[in-house]
């Protein structure tokens, strides 16, 4: 990058919407939207069933912390997707350096702790999926989506440890860019 910090350009530079969304980065928050979607839609669509009372049970082995997690972290992470597309967005108009820094900081710890909760929520769910007995679900109700939940989660851990790899490759590899060369002190000159 030419003179900026922490991957972006000069501040003020004029944005350029179709080289915005053909980033790497922008390409795959956009997945990471649509799998966290997939994810609590699938689960809040089909994950609960009832068994001719009013009570619904969920089709992660009757286990509702189950669905309650998969819907869970799968709406925070739409609603998180949105917020750091909209900062992708704006990340060269920011002219301070040191709000740059926040910007990539939280996007790093942000996309590090949600790759560790749909891994948790992975594991989660395909256990209680493998312990589920089928007969409990009637006409196999729900089981399309509780795999496609499993599947989505599986897919959300790549693609937020991708957004997780690529906020550390810009905070360590870009960090502050200066124009000024730092003087060596005596003690290191050899």
């Amino acid at each position: 990058m030419e003179g900026g910090a922490y991957g972006a350009g000069k501040a003020g530079s004029a944005l350029d919407p179709i080289s915005f969304l053909k980033q790497p980065q922008t390409i795959i928050r956009i997945l990471s939207w649509v799998f966290s979607i997939v994810v609590f839609a699938s689960i809040v669509n089909e994950g609960y069933i009832n068994k001719g009372n009013e009570i619904l049970y969920c089709v992660f082995n009757k286990n509702s912390n189950a669905c309650n997690y998969g819907i869970t972290i799968g709406i925070l992470a739409f609603f998180a997707c949105i917020l750091f597309l909209t900062l992708d967005l704006y990340f060269p108009q920011i002219s301070s350096v040191k709000d740059r820094k926040h910007v990539v900081l939280g996007d790093l710890g942000f996309s590090g702790l949600w790759t560790f909760l749909w891994f948790v929520g992975f594991c989660f769910l395909e256990n209680q999926w493998q312990i589920t007995s089928l007969d409990d679900l009637p006409l196999n109700q729900g089981a399309d989506a509780a795999r496609a939940a499993i599947a989505f989660s599986f897919f959300s851990v790549l693609s937020w440890g991708y957004l997780t790899l690529s906020a550390f490759d810009k905070f360590k590899n870009v960090g502050f860019v200066e124009d000024v060369e730092r003087p060596v002190p005596p003690s290191a000159q050899v």
